[in-house]
């Protein structure tokens, strides 16, 4: 990797989240998720326990089962207005010692939560006390709203940064390629290992010079993308609130995702999104997909033009009235 590379993260992760990172800490890898999967064979062993808060990103639950690993599910606690995190559950499952991995979601997909620097280092302090690595997934960033920022888990602590592997990317912000970094020398060359072994640490000419024009030249842009995002988000939650009023919308402060709670209109949410996407053409995701507490949730990209967003929102509400009308009738 050319030298302008790594100094283009170095730049940005001080400047944007004042997280200073060293060089020698930065392993390329073709992307976030094969960079998991190989971390989870490398740094487990078959029939481990590796724990995620649900409702999360779908594909850790692939890279879990699909390397002969167990889910171990720690679901964040959701009281109709927010999420937090069930710290009573957290530790009990972290001290069983069949867990030696945890994936952590920072800002939190699809939720679009932020933790807070009070919330990582307490992660932080419960994962060294019981000997459990952390996954830190960060790939969303860069994608907070307006006058938000986040906190790299690395950052908060000596020992956050001792026992983790963060996943960080252009790949959200600017649609680029990704990397990783570990800061405990003997972590990161356990990972350093399987990236090779699994040949997914191949760097190409294309990836090093898009992630030096977006950091070093898009920064700009980003702001701007940020901003009209947040006001996709603040148009979603304005119709939402007046023509589903009975759906309820999870506030969040980053990512471009919409994660709406429709259990008042109907049980689950698979039959819903499949329903929607035959009547009126929208695709959503149901959020079982995302572990079994988001059943009756629907997830949506809001990362469009504005016309789109609103023609889809048009398509939600017909579709959810539609569908909630032919459960009356069944029932």
């Amino acid at each position: 990797m050319p030298e302008e590379w790594y100094q283009a993260y170095i730049h940005w992760w001080k400047k944007r989240h004042d997280f200073s990172i060293q060089k020698e800490w930065l392993i390329f890898c073709t992307g976030v998720v094969p960079a998991i999967s190989s971390m989870v064979r490398k740094l487990t062993t078959p029939a481990e326990k590796v724990l995620i808060q649900t409702p999360v990103y779908n594909i850790f639950f692939n890279s879990i089962l699909n390397n002969g690993r167990q889910v171990l599910e720690s679901p964040l606690l959701w009281d109709g207005q927010q999420y937090r995190i069930d710290f009573a559950d957290l530790e009990y499952k972290l001290a069983d010692p069949q867990t030696s991995l945890m994936i952590l979601c920072n800002p939190h997909n699809p939720v679009g939560k932020i933790w807070d620097k009070e919330t990582l280092s307490r992660i932080g302090e419960l994962c060294e006390k019981y000997h459990v690595t952390v996954i830190s997934d960060e790939i969303h960033c860069d994608l907070t709203a307006p006058g938000c920022s986040y906190t790299p888990f690395a950052a908060v602590s000596e020992a956050c940064r001792r026992i983790s592997i963060t996943c960080i990317a252009p790949t959200k912000a600017f649609n680029l390629a990704g990397l990783q970094t570990a800061a405990d020398e003997t972590l990161r060359h356990k990972v350093w290992r399987g990236l090779n072994t699994d040949e997914v640490a191949e760097p190409n000419v294309f990836a090093a010079e898009a992630a030096i024009a977006a950091f070093e030249y898009g920064e700009d842009w980003l702001d701007a993308l940020r901003a009209y995002i947040h006001d996709n988000k603040k148009a979603a939650a304005g119709y939402i609130e007046q023509y589903i009023p009975k759906a309820v919308l999870v506030p969040s402060d980053a990512t471009y995702l919409l994660w709406l709670d429709i259990g008042k209109i109907v049980g689950s949410a698979e039959g819903a999104a499949e329903f929607i996407r035959a009547k009126t053409g929208l695709y959503v995701s149901d959020g079982g997909q995302y572990g079994k507490v988001g059943d009756h949730f629907l997830r949506i990209n809001a990362a469009c033009p504005r016309k789109i967003l609103l023609d889809g929102l048009q398509r939600l509400a017909e579709g959810l009235t539609a569908y909630e009308e032919r459960l009356t009738h069944l029932y």
